[in-house]
């Protein structure tokens, strides 16, 4: 999730929609100046007992913050508490239970990406050496019950904790139990975006199957594969889902403005501080009859707020953002973008993956995206077919997508390396989550607490 900084620039009062929609004008970028900007989440726990270390705690999540100082990271301090640091690769931010994320910086290539991702696991990790803390990469919290689970001092959070129990049951799980992988892709036009927003949401549950790694809950196997993506289809149907209306003739920025629009608020920020308003309108908020700021017209700043606290499948701001995969370990890190680049930033490749979906009605995406995270690779696809059916041609459009875009490493290899995690998966058959269910019901004789040492960083 967004975290503020000291250096947000304040924007100008919106006076009509068009600047609403022109907001994502601003990201439109020649193919040159297209760039790959890789998020990642991973569980943080102390090794002598697993628990989830709070945020004040010796040892505990401010420190393992302020430790990375000494790789260049600056803190940025929220109500005087340090909640998030940047510096060249991005930023490094908390999710609500003290899930560490980063959001590395926008790159040119898969090659750099996967830099960025090694040099910030082995600086995370000499900091969590010395503290005595490990990261995990898994889709869910294998064994924390919520109430087990410390809430980080982040003004969002806590409005957010207290909106989410009453849109639906499962809001606090995606806050305090889940970490994902995602991916954010340039555009370089209004027609660009829409193709690019209906491959990737066609295809993200293919994504979710690929990248499923979420089967236990509170130390025992709960019947699914992504229970991460589960948790989202009752989290609060106001803000999530597959989006009919991108398919629709005429989709495009007008039409992502006017949803976002119908997503009920979280929070106004202003002079360091969130202001609750969630569940009101911001249609209320350009009218100047927000009740919590009456008389106040919306920044753009507002709006790219706002536009963050939608969570659907794919999400749009100035880029487009991939937002179906479970968290994984390193290789899956760099395997998201390499599927997404390859499919997404070469035309004949985009033009391929359309060919894949573009038949399927929104009843059969409705049902695939219902069906994958129970069922993975054999969620149900138009024609009587299964997700696994397809899969190894999507992946060799991605490899084609990639090969053509030839960015090569110092060795002279291009980027198609970075699929061969998910080549894998397709050649087993096996998801993630299979995996470790096998392990769970054989190997670690049902101690779920071995998966600590199996996906641990």
């Amino acid at each position: 999730m967004s975290t503020k900084t000291a250096s947000s620039a304040k924007h100008a009062v919106i006076e009509h929609r068009d600047q609403l929609i022109a907001s994502f004008a601003r990201g439109e970028k020649p193919k040159d100046r297209w760039r790959i900007g890789t998020e990642h989440e991973k569980f943080v726990y102390a090794l002598r007992d697993h628990h989830a270390p709070s945020y004040d705690e010796t040892g505990g999540i401010r420190d393992l913050l302020m430790g990375l100082q000494r790789f260049g990271w600056e803190p940025v301090i929220e109500n005087g508490n340090v909640i998030a640091m940047t510096g060249a690769d991005g930023s490094l931010s908390l999710e609500p239970a003290g899930q560490f994320e980063l959001s590395g910086a926008p790159l040119d290539n898969l090659h750099q990406t996967c830099a960025e991702t090694g040099r910030h696991l082995e600086q995370v990790k000499t900091v969590g050496d010395e503290l005595g803390i490990g990261f995990l990469g898994l889709g869910m919290w294998p064994d924390k019950t919520r109430a087990e689970l410390p809430i980080m001092p982040k003004g969002r959070y806590a409005i957010m904790l207290r909106h989410m129990p009453r849109v639906g049951s499962m809001g606090l799980d995606m806050m305090l139990r889940t970490c994902t992988i995602q991916v954010n892709l340039d555009y370089a036009s209004e027609a660009d975006m829409v193709k690019k927003f209906r491959v990737g949401l066609a295809l993200q549950p293919l994504a979710t199957a690929l990248f499923a790694n979420s089967p236990f809950t509170e130390g025992k196997p709960n019947g699914m594969l992504s229970y991460r993506s589960h948790i989202w289809s009752d989290t609060d149907p106001a803000r999530t889902g597959m989006l009919p209306f991108v398919f629709e003739d005429g989709f495009g920025y007008e039409r992502y403005a006017e949803y976002a629009l119908d997503v009920p608020m979280y929070f106004v920020y202003r002079e360091g501080r969130y202001i609750d308003a969630a569940g009101l309108s911001f249609r209320d908020f350009l009218k100047g009859e927000l009740s919590v700021l009456p008389g106040e017209l919306p920044t753009i700043d507002d709006w790219n707020d706002h536009l963050s606290t939608a969570f659907p499948e794919v999400r749009l701001k100035t880029f487009l953002e991939m937002r179906g995969a479970d968290g994984g370990p390193w290789s899956r890190i760099c395997a998201l973008p390499a599927l997404w680049v390859g499919l997404l930033y070469d035309d004949a490749a985009l033009d391929a993956a359309w060919d894949v979906v573009k038949h399927w009605t929104m009843d059969e995406r409705e049902t695939l995206r219902a069906s994958v995270p129970k069922l993975g690779l054999d969620a149900p696809i138009a024609g009587g077919r299964k997700l696994r059916d397809i899969a190894g041609a999507v992946l060799d459009i991605a490899h084609g997508g990639l090969s053509a875009r030839a960015r090569l490493d110092a060795g002279g290899s291009n980027e198609t390396g970075f699929l061969d995690p998910l080549r894998e998966v397709v050649r087993s058959g096996k998801v993630p989550a299979e995996v470790l269910l096998e392990k769970y019901h054989g190997a670690w004789g049902g101690d779920v607490s071995r998966v600590y040492e199996d996906m641990k960083f």
